[in-house]
């Protein structure tokens, strides 16, 4: 009921999760069986029309629209590469634009619910396998330790606005909800150097080397840490479901449950890619955490959905987009 005419800001709605997120609520507007629903207005604003790293921007642009629901999706993001070099800037920028979107939007009297979207890379490194919501929010089991060093800052600054909404809503009654989706594949994902995560970064490695006929593709790391890989069309559904459905201030977990070792990962998508050569692994750089994946029980019992597309399924749909729009 809180989508009937109502205005709902997405954040960062023109990148990857974002345009994943605005096409689900676009289709759940569509499906509307009166007017209330097909009244809804989806706010989409660039980084000129709201600057969330600009107060005054925030402000006047809050002021303006007076948003009944917020989807927070915009963050500095990039792969383990640009977690280890701009530590600084990835946690001043993340925790600036949550800080200053919160603080406004709890100013707004029409506002019913805040979804602010966190990272996995918040769990502590020596957090027991699968991650349970109640490590991130109880310190038990080892969750009390730091994130993985190398997207320490990363993590901190996403997990600092989870507490940051939970004294807002006891001092100021702020209705929020947090969900923790794991490293997403799909359509409109990061293929730049300095951003992309393993899979877009592989698809673009392996596809350049077939079409140059190089011999051997070399991959950072040993390919023996493990990651849970979700097809970010089911995190939207599962964002949206959560924006409907959930009130609680317990974080949401949001993914599918399923381990891939990175050298199983490396495999799939040289299938997918058609590239025929060798890959080596380079055990100097560096592995990241050795093991990431989470437990989603949560997230299936008080949503009703579980995520359903496969890896393969994924980064078949990644790699056709990539060759689409953007391969040289």
């Amino acid at each position: 009921m809180m989508f009937d005419k109502a205005k709902v800001l997405v954040t960062g709605a023109n990148g990857f999760l974002g345009r994943h997120v605005v096409a689900k609520l676009e289709e759940y507007r569509a499906n509307g069986t009166d007017n209330s629903r097909r009244d809804m207005q989806i706010l989409t604003p660039s980084r000129q029309e709201l600057d969330l790293l600009d107060y005054s921007s925030v402000v006047e642009y809050m002021a303006y629209n007076e948003p009944d629901v917020i989807i927070h999706l915009a963050g500095s993001v990039g792969g383990i590469g640009l977690n280890k070099e701009q530590p600084a800037r990835l946690t001043y920028e993340n925790l600036q634009m949550g800080v200053n979107l919160i603080e406004v939007a709890r100013m707004n009297p029409k506002l019913q619910k805040f979804v602010c979207i966190g990272t996995t890379c918040s769990y502590a490194s020596e957090c027991p396998i699968p991650f349970k919501e109640e490590d991130f929010i109880g310190f038990n089991r080892g969750g009390d330790g730091m994130p993985e060093i190398t997207n320490a800052g990363y993590g901190l600054g996403k997990r600092m606005l989870y507490e940051l909404l939970r004294n807002y809503q006891v001092q100021h009654g702020m209705p929020f909800v947090y969900l923790i989706p794991v490293n997403m594949v799909g359509e409109y994902d990061h293929f730049e150097e300095t951003k992309s995560h393993v899979v877009p970064a592989l698809i673009k490695r392996f596809d350049e080397a077939m079409r140059n006929g190089d011999d051997e593709v070399a991959i950072w790391g040993t390919g023996k840490p493990t990651r849970e890989f979700l097809y970010a069309g089911d995190a939207a559904e599962a964002i949206l479901r959560a924006t409907i459905l959930y009130n609680g201030e317990k974080p949401m977990n949001i993914g599918n449950g399923v381990e891939v070792p990175i050298a199983e990962l490396a495999e799939k998508i040289k299938d997918v890619v058609g590239y025929t050569g060798d890959i080596v692994w380079d055990d100097t750089k560096p592995d990241g955490q050795m093991r990431r994946c989470m437990d989603v029980s949560f997230m299936q019992k008080t949503l009703g959905y579980q995520c359903s597309t496969t890896i393969d399924e994924a980064i078949e749909r990644t790699y056709k987009w990539y060759c689409k729009n953007l391969r040289g």
